[in-house]
């Protein structure tokens, strides 16, 4: 099992400075790298203070200057966002820059609130149309010479300018949920990222049954699956529990801009009331601590050994929370110094 960092800027009031956010995301990616862990993944959103991530290649540059080892993945691109001969440009761009520590993770993306912005009229199933046609043209783009027509993107032979560090270009990752989301990234000989959000060990082990029966009709090598989840290593009991309130508050968060029904100011969506938030039965502070990895560090190392046995090759801690800094650091520091050499 190999272990990696999820990790955010993210903004829950106006009275939070955007400069002193960034320096406390920098700090959770420093301890990530001087901890030994594999990767820091940030993704791609937009207009959003939830979660402050216009464009993860710049981030990823950034980071290469704070840190010496990890590996630097986007968790995720949004694919329909994207002309795929820009995407695979800027891509090999960031690889060249940070050393070839690049790692490419794509999605079709979540949010309406994005669809409805950067492209109007676009629903979840056009988007995930998108995505399986601009994936697999990236690796030909870096090889060279590349032409295509295609349903939504058309061009003469294009090479990508840069190339990538790598030899072959960045390792791709699909996030995946639904069986033939899985088969598309299998089959394309794609990595597997998986996240189940806060639905538990079932739907953990539904995705991992996914993956099986996708590799289980692909004849080349057996990709990589990552298992994307809330991870908090607590100090005590008292601290499980105020980690699952947060979580629970974060989630009620998660879905009301997910629905989209709510007003945004200012990057910020409508604060939701206590009573809102104690009416959520779904993201109660109870099946937070049933369903997220949560817990002393040996309630967590017990939880992740089950993952480890169900077959997932890297664990990455989903550290956005709402949490303060330092509660962050301390959780992240547990994991680090109790859970990981469990897994040596």
């Amino acid at each position: 099992m190999e272990f990696s960092l999820f990790a955010h800027m993210e903004r829950i009031s106006p009275d939070q400075p955007q400069d002193l956010l960034r320096e406390e995301f920098l700090s959770l990616c420093k301890m990530a790298d001087e901890g030994g862990m594999r990767a820091i993944w940030t993704g791609e959103h937009h207009g959003m203070d939830f979660t402050i991530a216009p464009n993860p290649f710049l981030t990823l540059v950034d980071l290469a200057h704070h840190t010496k080892n990890v590996r630097l993945g986007t968790g995720t691109i949004v694919a329909p966002f994207w002309h795929p001969i820009k995407l695979a440009g800027e891509a090999a761009s960031a690889d060249m820059m940070t050393g070839g520590r690049v790692e490419l993770g794509i999605a079709r993306g979540a949010y309406s609130y994005e669809y409805e912005r950067l492209m109007p009229g676009m629903d979840a199933m056009e988007a995930g149309l998108r995505m399986r046609e601009v994936t697999p043209l990236l690796p030909q783009l870096w090889q060279g010479d590349c032409a295509h027509e295609g349903n939504y993107f058309s061009f003469p032979a294009t090479t990508s300018a840069p190339k990538p560090a790598q030899e072959n270009g960045p390792p791709i990752w699909i996030a995946a949920r639904d069986p033939n989301s899985h088969e598309f990234g299998v089959h394309n000989g794609f990595n597997i990222q998986v996240t189940p959000l806060w639905q538990g060990l079932e739907e953990i082990e539904t995705l991992m049954s996914r993956f099986k029966d996708a590799c289980d009709t692909y004849e080349g090598k057996r990709p990589k699956i990552m298992l994307l989840h809330h991870t908090y290593v607590a100090s005590d009991d008292a601290d499980t529990a105020q980690a699952a309130q947060d979580l629970s508050r974060f989630y009620c968060y998660f879905g009301a801009w997910f629905q989209n029904k709510r007003t945004v100011t200012q990057g910020l969506i409508e604060t939701l009331s206590d009573a809102e938030l104690k009416a959520n039965k779904m993201m109660a502070p109870e099946n937070m601590a049933r369903d997220l990895t949560i817990g002393t560090a040996q309630e967590v190392i017990d939880q992740i050994k089950r993952y480890e046995d169900l077959g997932y090759d890297e664990y990455s801690f989903w550290i956005d929370s709402g949490m303060s800094s330092e509660r962050k650091q301390a959780s992240l520091r547990r994991f680090i110094d109790d859970v990981m050499p469990a897994f040596a």
